[in-house]
């Protein structure tokens, strides 16, 4: 089964935490991600991806002129008539128009970089009218970082054509030169290629060494074009990911939002589970309970010794009605958790577990109590995958603090393979952490072991 890697993994010896940021860039071609005999020096210009690269940098140059021509000209065109009313409306169009160019940018970058950026956040229109949609074009952050495309991008896409065009030019140039250096002396009428040339003297490339060399020093400039090509589209993946996508904020927000739902409805499934939990159990226990004590009390004074097993019965029903309570009430919220903190809570549940389980936490300082909670839920999911999946013989929990960061980690020698995917338990915890800015890495190959790594933001308690 596949092992699901998360954004981040923070080791404790090492001391890394939780990533700055979140990848953007998301799409691969499985093509290139293959295993090949040929090191990815040599082959890189004969891969589709150099290729796709330097198509991408040919056309930003016609693309850019127009682009730019289109802005600097309705720009400076709805400036001017900005002392009428015709100058609002002009101004718009070219904002929309660098929108568009913008959205054609994006579906290029796709097709040719594999980048994947979203589209920016859409016009927020109060009403309707084309004076509304003339006023969100303007307020809108997205319609003036596509302007700054189009005139940023000109003179970067003039430098990489250039410099592309030129050492590709070059290397393919010199490369093939021992297949066509015998043109100069048939066509030209001088020896070979002209390396240097004045009034008196004159040195060509024309003898097997000099071509062997040139030949050679053609290798090396194709075989380091590719990669030349590939760090300039990297400034255009930076500008396209920049001012084309949506800005942070809007990123965030929309983060929150799914956040949110998923918030909602893991209360709701809670709140389902509980109810359930109640109905099914103990208050079915306690009907039934009360219906025996009714029995028992018609008999009390007929059959007086049936009556007192009936009582006796309804006690051990009533134990089992407590126990299911405390049952429920620690899958709410132990209270050992409330009162000891996550060391002594951890060490309970870890006693519950039908294997060994060492636990360490190292914490100076206890985390604020709904982090605390999700921490607990967590080591007791995990725990449980373990007795009931893992076939482990023994597991560990270790729980410690990077800067900003709580970590977990849950670690056994059963059978492996567990898995994200597929609606899985783990889908779900690692869902409940993502609502929280949390993290959930599993490491488990077939055969084993299992080691699951949570991160989760850390907030102190006082705060």
């Amino acid at each position: 089964m596949a092992t699901e890697y998360g954004q981040g993994y923070a080791q404790r010896d090492s001391g890394l935490g939780h990533p700055t940021g979140h990848p953007t860039e998301y799409a691969t071609y499985a093509t290139e991600t293959r295993r090949h005999r040929l090191p990815a020096g040599l082959r890189a210009p004969f891969e589709a991806r150099s290729w796709r690269e330097f198509t991408y940098v040919l056309l930003s140059l016609p693309i850019s002129i127009l682009l730019y021509t289109y802005a600097v000209t309705m720009v400076s065109l709805g400036a001017g008539l900005l002392v009428t009313f015709l100058g609002i409306p002009v101004l718009a169009a070219g904002l929309a128009g660098c929108r568009l160019f913008g959205s054609l940018e994006r579906a290029r970058a796709r097709g040719l970089l594999g980048l994947e950026v979203a589209a920016p956040e859409p016009l927020r229109m109060r009403k309707p009218g084309a004076m509304a949609w003339m006023g969100a074009v303007l307020k809108s952050g997205s319609s003036w970082r596509a302007l700054l495309y189009a005139v940023l991008h000109l003179p970067w896409a003039v430098f990489s054509f250039v410099v592309s065009v030129t050492a590709w030019s070059i290397g393919w140039s010199l490369l093939t030169y021992p297949l066509w250096f015998w043109l100069f002396p048939v066509y030209g009428g001088q020896d070979g290629l002209q390396l240097y040339g004045d009034e008196t003297h004159h040195v060509y490339l024309d003898n097997p060494f000099e071509i062997t060399v040139t030949a050679l020093v053609g290798l090396l400039f194709t075989l380091a074009t590719p990669w030349i090509v590939r760090a300039l589209t990297t400034v255009d993946r930076m500008l396209v990911h920049g001012l084309l996508g949506p800005s942070r904020l809007a990123t965030r927000v929309v983060e929150l939002e799914s956040d949110r739902g998923v918030v909602v409805d893991t209360a709701a499934a809670d709140l389902r589970r509980i109810e359930r939990d109640l109905h099914d159990g103990a208050q079915a226990r306690l009907v039934a309970l009360a219906m025996d004590l009714g029995l028992a009390k018609e008999k009390l004074t007929e059959d007086p010794e049936a009556a007192a097993r009936m009582v006796d019965e309804a006690h051990g029903e009533v134990k089992t009605a407590l126990q299911e309570l405390r049952d429920l009430a620690r899958g709410i919220h132990p209270a050992v958790l409330t009162d000891r903190g996550l060391d002594a809570a951890l060490s309970s549940v870890a006693s519950r577990c039908t294997v060994p389980v060492q636990v360490e936490v190292d914490l100076v300082e206890r985390p604020a109590p709904a982090i605390e909670g999700i921490a607990y839920f967590t080591v007791s999911e995990l725990l449980q995958n373990i007795s009931k999946h893992s076939r482990a013989t023994w597991a560990a929990v270790d729980v410690w603090r990077v800067d900003h960061r709580l970590m977990l980690q849950v670690v056994d020698n059963g059978v492996g393979g567990a898995d994200t995917s597929g609606g899985s338990g783990l889908a779900g915890l690692a869902e409940r952490l993502d609502a929280v800015d949390g993290i959930l890495v599993v490491d488990s190959p077939v055969g084993g072991p299992t080691r699951v790594t949570a991160e989760l933001p850390w907030r102190s308690e006082r705060v």
